[in-house]
């Protein structure tokens, strides 16, 4: 694994043309072939006397034997997708599972409701739905095949009922999450300490570099503003001076070139990088919730085997208790190993391609 020190070296070995270095980082193991496809798009305005919100259309094509259809078309709104979310956090505690961009938008990019927010939310909606169709685990939910297939009316009924049982056990954890708190989890094995330092290092990168790419994006976007007032500054100046006329209009046009290149820039970043980068930014959180939801686990294991050192009754009770939380500490340990490895690939796979899409990016913008 590239350790986040590595990432700031440069080795002379590697290639120097971006072309060939996108080339170089193809995934070694090609995908499966795919039996699930989802789309988001259609974006539509809903306005009522109490509220103005937003509906995507989500079609899932599939040859999968469990579905009734080999077709779906649904319309869901953001609080749909914020449910399955959380009712795969439920069912999951210890799968890392994809962020939802936030409610409201951040850092004054743009209005909520314009038509660049609702593009923006779309795209992260779309890759939401297909990275847990992608997951080996989650696609295969029943809450995610309810929310691809069911009608909003079904939707709206199956929300209704209550909380199941693993919920239930979540409040459990959630009791005793108290006691974890404290000094921490006595008998954390070592890898997730590991795991915890990891994600506290990769938090602070790469909220700093999201903040970069947000000031350098501001200040891209100031100088094109200005440079978009200087083409005509110039061309209207060459109309009162005859001598260096044509010097003007050269100055004026070339203006112009560099206000076009600097708009492909700004798309650039606006589409390929502050996405992506913001997309790690919340699946740092995800992670750190993650590990506390690991920790919780096991913290109800350790107060349950306290318990039981110092009571002298209830032995049997307390031991088949104990044994069905180690088995519970074992799967919740079992399945982060797990999601945490493919986590740490797809991110450096992510970060790799962003990065070197920009450099080319960069090397036509100045060619141009």
């Amino acid at each position: 694994d590239t350790s986040l020190a590595e990432v700031n070296s440069f080795s002379p070995s590697m290639p120097i043309s971006p072309s060939s270095m996108i080339n170089q980082y193809k995934f070694e193991d090609e995908p499966e072939l795919r039996d699930l496809f989802i789309t988001v798009d259609d974006p539509e305005s809903h306005i009522t006397a109490i509220e103005t919100f937003i509906t995507y259309r989500v079609v899932t094509k599939t040859s999968r034997g469990e579905f009734d259809s080999s077709e779906y078309e649904v319309r869901r709104r953001y609080q749909d997708f914020l449910w399955l979310k959380s009712k795969l956090e439920e069912a999951h505690p210890t799968l890392i599972i994809p962020p939802l961009p936030e409610k409201f938008i951040m850092k004054g990019m743009v209005e909520r409701f314009s038509d660049e927010f609702i593009e923006t939310r779309r795209k992260a909606l779309h890759k939401f739905l297909n990275r847990i169709a992608d997951h080996p685990t989650l696609t295969f939910n029943e809450d995610f095949k309810i929310f691809l297939t069911a009608q909003a009316w079904e939707l709206s009924s199956h929300k209704k009922q209550g909380p199941g049982l693993l919920s239930r056990m979540g409040q459990t954890v959630r009791a005793v999450a108290s006691s974890v708190r404290g000094g921490g989890v006595k008998n954390r094995p070592e890898m997730f300490t590991e795991m915890n330092d990891y994600v506290e290092t990769f938090s602070q990168k790469i909220n700093v570099l999201d903040k970069i790419a947000h000031r350098i994006y501001k200040e891209e976007r100031e100088y094109f503003n200005e440079m978009k007032e200087y083409g005509p500054i110039h061309t209207l100046w060459s109309a009162s001076e005859e001598d260096i006329a044509d010097s003007l209009k050269g100055v004026a046009s070339c203006i112009d070139k560099c206000c076009k290149a600097t708009e492909k820039r700004m798309a650039g970043l606006s589409e390929n990088l502050l996405p992506i980068l913001h997309e790690y930014v919340l699946y740092s959180e995800i992670l750190m919730g993650v590990l506390k939801r690991r920790d919780q686990i096991q913290g109800e294991l350790d107060s349950r085997a306290d318990a039981l050192a110092n009571k002298k009754t209830e032995k049997d009770l307390f031991s088949e208790e104990i044994g069905k939380l180690e088995d519970k500490v074992e799967c919740a340990n079992n399945a982060l190993k797990a999601d945490w490895d493919r986590w740490k690939q797809n991110m450096q796979c992510d970060m790799r391609s962003t990065f070197t899409n920009m450099a080319e990016n960069n090397l036509h913008y100045y060619e141009e």
